[in-house]
């Protein structure tokens, strides 16, 4: 009984730790691939300066920092699929929670941003 008891609150303490924000963290080489999937719509949050040094093309520019940002994703598709990225990964992952809040729920985070992403040799628009 002792050891049914020891495993059930394991399994709970983990289910505990999983991410709440409903995105999906995913490699340079796993978004690469998500981004081809039909439908999914690859968003980059990062400023409008840093997008024009370089974005992965396709990419939607919806700034984070713009104190827009709730709104503008407010007029987005809650059912359809998100591949989120910014420079680094931090605001594409506080991206993702506010979208996950707002009722998105396919939502991909790239881990690592566009510095992975780069670092990877995969290509960059450029203007």
């Amino acid at each position: 009984m002792k050891k049914i008891v020891t495993l059930i609150a394991s399994v709970l303490l983990l289910a505990g730790c999983s991410s709440s924000s409903g995105a999906i963290d995913l490699s340079v080489t796993e978004f690469s691939s998500k981004i081809t999937e039909p439908g999914v719509v690859t968003l980059d949050v990062r400023t409008p300066a840093e997008f024009a040094e370089g974005y992965i093309e396709g990419a939607r520019l919806i700034d984070f920092q713009s104190g827009n940002f709730e709104n503008e994703i407010a007029a987005l598709d809650k059912n359809a699929t998100y591949a989120v990225y910014c420079r680094s990964g931090n605001r594409s992952g506080q991206a993702v929670k506010v979208m996950h809040d707002a009722g998105f729920h396919n939502v991909y985070n790239l881990n690592g941003g566009v510095i992975d992403w780069a670092n990877a040799g995969l290509p960059l628009v450029t203007n």
